[in-house]
């Protein structure tokens, strides 16, 4: 009797690195938890330095999706129009950061009108995380041209916190929570969930996903396995302990374990729910980065209904490796 061999769907998946980025966490679960095959689909994960890699690898024909995020897309992404990115799946609302207040200064910054004059530290100059600090002042009528910011890297910028160099900073996880929780600084604004960004922006918008060329189009049922697997993962983040997580992933993701403990806690309430995106979404993160952020002139920039017109999640039915 004659056997059916039934071979994977193989899909390369750009990844916008470093493996410790808690964006993109789903994705490394989805792999090393087995959801991608289960679903009939054999990904290969391609890490690259940083979310310009992704958006350049998918550019230049090196992978079928790529994970980054929506600024790097439309500044190092595909520019021809016959190539425009399409959204697949959402991932994360905002950079995922807090702006706090040093300890030592949290009577001179009480609150976001207390910024101009002020030094606000971040990890690097031009991060993505810039565009919705300078978003949060204009809301506010405040110049962003009126705040000193301070690059002191991701290891120097919790020390420059503690020793009152700066006023207040942008800080990534796990540095936020220790440095909150420990009292050495206060929390101002946060946008580490979606429903902390809707607080405090009054609007919701979109950082992370994963993206096609219209060129290169992804088969539907494809596209519905594969969003299957990532929801799955985001699933197994939300309950999973730090040891069950770690049994399957790679140390470089894992290491060291305080350390991961802690940024897996900050990933449990940092998803899209269902990696949903919507119109409304994508419109208030264009014009966000439309003002904020350079874009090169050649750039063309998509219509939200042509960013979405891969449909997100398209033929998805519930995650069949959480069933």
């Amino acid at each position: 009797m004659l056997g059916v061999v039934i071979l994977a769907q193989a899909l390369t998946l750009a990844v916008s690195g470093p493996t410790s980025s808690p964006e993109y966490l789903p994705l490394r679960v989805a792999d090393a938890e087995g959801y991608f095959a289960k679903e009939g689909l054999a990904v290969t994960l391609k890490t690259t330095r940083a979310e310009p890699g992704a958006a350049e690898a998918l550019a230049q024909g090196q992978a079928d999706l790529a994970a980054t995020s929506l600024d790097a897309i439309l500044r190092f992404g595909p520019r021809s129009p016959r190539q425009a990115p399409r959204i697949v799946l959402g991932l994360t609302a905002a950079p995922p950061v807090a702006l706090v207040v040093a300890d030592s200064q949290k009577d001179v910054v009480r609150s976001l009108e207390d910024l101009p004059g002020t030094r606000v530290g971040v990890t690097v100059p031009g991060g993505s995380e810039q565009a919705w600090f300078a978003w949060l002042l204009g809301r506010a009528g405040l110049s962003a041209a009126k705040v000193s910011l301070m690059s002191r890297g991701d290891r120097g910028l919790p020390h420059a916190i503690e020793a009152g160099e700066v006023h207040a900073a942008l800080v990534r996880e796990p540095a936020a929570s220790r440095l909150l929780s420990s009292g050495q600084a206060h929390l101002l604004v946060d946008l580490r969930t979606p429903a902390a960004v809707g607080r405090a922006l009054g609007t919701t918008t979109l950082n992370a996903a994963v993206f096609m060329r219209s060129d290169r189009t992804v088969r539907d049922r494809d596209l519905g396995a594969f969003s299957r697997a990532v929801l799955a993962a985001e699933r197994h983040i939300a309950t999973a302990t730090p040891q069950t997580l770690s049994e399957r992933l790679p140390a470089t993701i894992t290491a060291p374990a305080d350390d991961f403990d802690t940024r897996l806690e900050s990933c449990r309430a940092l998803y899209l729910a269902d990696g949903a995106v919507t119109l409304e979404q994508v419109r208030e993160t264009l014009t966000l980065i439309r003002a904020h952020l350079p874009l090169p002139a050649s750039t063309r920039i998509p219509t939200p209904e042509e960013l979405l017109k891969a449909g997100p999640r398209r033929g998805v039915t519930p995650p069949a490796a959480a069933r």
